[in-house]
């Protein structure tokens, strides 16, 4: 075991390795930026460059590249609440909040040190309890997933900002959106509305572009067409009485605006050498909740299908509830963020577990690289861990650990360098900025399946979410709806025809744990009647 530890790390720590290393996590890093193009994509399209790689280059690149697009989706969803990944949704709101605090570079920054000090956390499971934990994914059945899946969904509900009605509201809306086309287990088309697009059902990469990105866009045009219309009636009045000093005068108030602005930009940029020791001493000070946070990341991500979207759900969820400020929450809580990004990060390395022990790809980027895998002769199961008879898997997968921890190490000076280059998009007007956004936008919703009808749908999502947060309804739940409707929807008809008993669903302590957990969380505020009034006190003096 040593002697393959050894080797690889000799192999990871050599030049060329460490090249692929660097030239991953740039690429990692731009293509997660980047809204619509998922960690998932970034990792298909490397895929033919593995052909040219050996079996190493070829894992630590699949590692690099998807460590570093998790924390990169961070990115836009900080600066202009448009989740760069599905992994980002969980705490968009958190972020942008902080952004219009002039908060953006401790917001980055405490994605950045939380993401890769889950990530490493994650690693640990891997290398110390990946034949324990794999057994316990293997007694997962259709009803442990089932329960699981509405877990993630319970989450979206309750953790909104807004009333839990309205959460439930949104969250009917995501799922009736993701019965639209052929189920899983159907091959008769429902809600399609005779449009043969919608067979396939409503992508959600294009839906979560629309429902973020294009709604804030379209909230910002009318704020500026607002501001406008003010200034000309501003202007006009002014005009009337004094001419053109009223005029100046207007145009300097104008101009006052834009110099707060800039000193909050110049602020924020002195304070960017001095807080990253702060988040540092944070995570120093909340060792229990970056265990819990990163833990549940670990946990859920090992379980096959879940992945780094419901952890930071469940996550976030649960640094609420035990949090002393939950009032907070979903209006730029740094420790919702803290924990959600850590989760999302420790979900990665759990996802190898039972891809490496049984052969099954805890979520669609293991998948890809237990192709990968394949393709290189190297086949996943418990015999990968024997230095004795497979010395060359086991060096493999003591490769993968190594290179999880050179990854994690490297995304540090590496997310450091886009942290500073994109906070120079907070320097730029909004009338320059939101053209920007909406092409991004538009490249994101047409990069996955080069479809117009996605563009479409993404523009018909953002007026959706548009409308939708003009009445106070929050838009995560319709998000992970729409991702896990058919998962949930599945299960359940596996379920039902295994057996019609009710009971069957509470078959195993794991199925009761998590039925418990789910009723729990919507029973909770039932159960502490005293504290409601004084977080509505505190919304109400924020607000």
């Amino acid at each position: 075991m040593n002697h393959a530890l050894l080797e690889a790390i000799r192999q990871v720590c050599s030049p060329d390795v460490l090249l692929v290393i660097l030239a991953a996590a740039v690429y990692g890093i731009f293509v997660g930026a980047i809204p619509g193009l998922t960690a998932t994509m970034a990792v298909a399209l490397l895929v033919p460059l593995t052909f040219f790689l050996d079996s190493v280059d070829a894992v630590a690149a699949i590692v690099t590249t998807v460590t570093c697009s998790i924390f990169a989706g961070d990115i836009p969803a900080t600066l202009v609440r448009i989740p760069g990944t599905p992994a980002s949704a969980a705490y968009a709101h958190d972020a942008y909040a902080l952004t219009r605090q002039h908060r953006h570079v401790e917001a980055l920054t405490v994605s950045l040190v939380f993401s890769v000090l889950g990530g490493m956390f994650g690693t640990l499971v891997l290398v110390a309890a990946a034949p324990l934990l794999a057994n316990v994914a293997a007694r997962f059945t259709s009803y442990e997933y089932f329960w699981l899946f509405v877990l993630g969904l319970t989450c979206a509900a309750v953790v909104s900002d807004q009333s839990r009605l309205k959460g439930a509201v949104a969250l009917c809306l995501g799922l009736l959106l993701s019965s639209v086309g052929l189920g899983t287990d159907y091959a008769r088309p429902r809600l399609t509305l005779g449009i043969e697009e919608l067979s396939t059902g409503i992508n959600f990469i294009p839906a979560m572009i629309g429902l973020f990105g294009i709604s804030e866009v379209l909230r910002n045009a009318l704020y500026l067409k607002t501001q406008r219309g003010e200034g000309i009636v501003d202007r006009n009045a002014t005009r009337e009485v004094g001419g053109e000093a009223g005029a100046d005068r207007t145009k300097g108030a104008s101009e006052q605006d834009e110099e707060a602005g800039k000193r909050g930009l110049r602020r924020a940029q002195r304070e960017e050498k001095t807080v990253l020791g702060h988040v540092l001493l944070m995570a120093v000070r909340r060792p229990g909740a970056l265990v819990r946070s990163s833990g549940i990341g670990a946990l859920v991500g090992m379980l096959p299908g879940a992945g780094a979207d419901i952890a930071a759900w469940i996550a976030y969820a649960v640094s609420k509830r035990f949090s002393r400020h939950p009032e907070q929450y979903g209006h730029g809580s740094v420790d919702g963020l803290a924990d959600a990004t850590g989760a999302n990060n420790a979900a990665l390395g759990g996802a190898w577990i039972p891809a490496l022990v049984f052969g099954i790809p805890g979520d669609s980027v293991t998948a890809i690289a237990i192709g990968v895998l394949l393709m290189k002769n190297i086949t996943p199961g418990p015999e990968i861990f024997d230095s004795v008879k497979n010395p060359q898997q086991a060096t493999l997968v003591y490769s993968i650990y190594v290179a999880f921890v050179v990854t994690n190490l490297l995304l540090i000076p590496v997310g450091l360098l886009a942290v500073r280059a994109s906070s120079l998009l907070i320097s730029v007007p909004r009338r320059v900025l939101l053209p920007i956004v909406v092409l991004f936008c538009l490249v994101g919703a047409y990069a996955m399946n080069a479809s117009y009808f996605d563009v479409g749908a993404m523009i018909a999502m953002g007026l959706l979410g548009f409308v939708l947060e003009s009445r106070a309804i929050p838009l995560g739940p319709v998000v992970l709806g729409i991702i896990l409707g058919g998962e949930v929807e599945h299960k359940f008809v596996q379920c039902v025809t295994k057996s019609t008993d009710w009971t069957a669903f509470l078959n195993s302590p794991i199925s009761i744990g998590l039925a418990v957990a789910c009723l729990a969380m919507w029973l909770a505020p039932l159960l502490m009647p005293r504290r409601a009034p004084k977080q509505q006190a505190v919304l109400n003096d924020n607000g």
